[in-house]
């Protein structure tokens, strides 16, 4: 029984494998949505009235009994991270096998996921002072604590590398056809949006439209239906 050919997919040597080479995309889906939720969620570690934010003794105070939510973060950074770091090995795969050799598209999508990876390691890092900080707050300097708590609101937030793996798969996908019209119209959007939130001292917001674009992608390579050819 013949079945349908379509030559735009992947080489027909491995179309065999397709059901096998999806876990890279869920990853990505994964590390999105961990990233997005999880640190919109445990970021309740440092929930405070804002009127004590001129007073860092009383700030880090009303911070004890916190440390599990700082826990909860450290834990998300590191899922997010591991999750990303996968989705942009099988993203530059992807991507290799639809743009001609030496060109800089795949190199350039996997490098923005594992800039992102990188600062969530960096904010898990983070977590894991302020952890034992909150942990023994009779013990510790208030301005330091003080300290990494900003860093604890910052770094892991900073998705602008998914900026750039975005404006890449638009790139590919609009040139190329790597990626269907419409998810390429998406990841522009989505790299303008990030390019935005750095020329704003708000570069944490990244964390928006990059979480949404890795969520979306994940999924879309995940789902999407290839044609194996005989």
């Amino acid at each position: 029984m013949a079945v349908s050919v379509d030559a735009s997919s992947i080489p027909a040597a491995q179309a065999a494998d397709v059901p096998r080479r999806r876990a890279w995309a869920l990853a990505g889906a994964v590390g999105g949505l961990g990233g997005l939720v999880g640190l919109f969620v445990t970021v309740a570690a440092t929930e405070a009235d804002r009127a004590l934010f001129v007073d860092n003794a009383r700030y880090i105070a009303s911070l004890d009994g916190n440390e599990g939510w700082v826990w909860a973060y450290q834990i998300v950074t590191s899922l997010a991270a591991g999750c990303l770091a996968v989705f942009a090995a099988g993203l530059r795969r992807r991507l290799a096998g639809r743009e001609p050799a030496g060109s800089l598209v795949p190199d350039l999508a996997a490098v923005g996921l594992l800039l992102t990876a990188a600062l969530l390691l960096v904010g898990g890092g983070v977590a894991t002072e302020l952890y034992f900080s909150l942990l023994h707050v009779d013990e510790t300097d208030p301005d330091t604590v003080a300290g990494l708590a900003a860093g604890y609101n910052t770094f892991a937030w900073v998705w602008a590398g998914t900026g750039l793996t975005a404006a890449a798969v638009a790139v590919a996908g609009l040139r190329r056809r790597a990626v269907s019209r419409w998810f390429a119209v998406f990841s522009l959007l989505m790299a303008l949006l990030v390019a935005a939130t750095q020329l704003v001292p708000l570069q944490y917001l990244a964390l928006v439209p990059g979480g949404l674009w890795a969520t979306v992608a994940g999924l879309t390579f995940a789902l999407e239906r290839r044609r194996i050819g005989n």
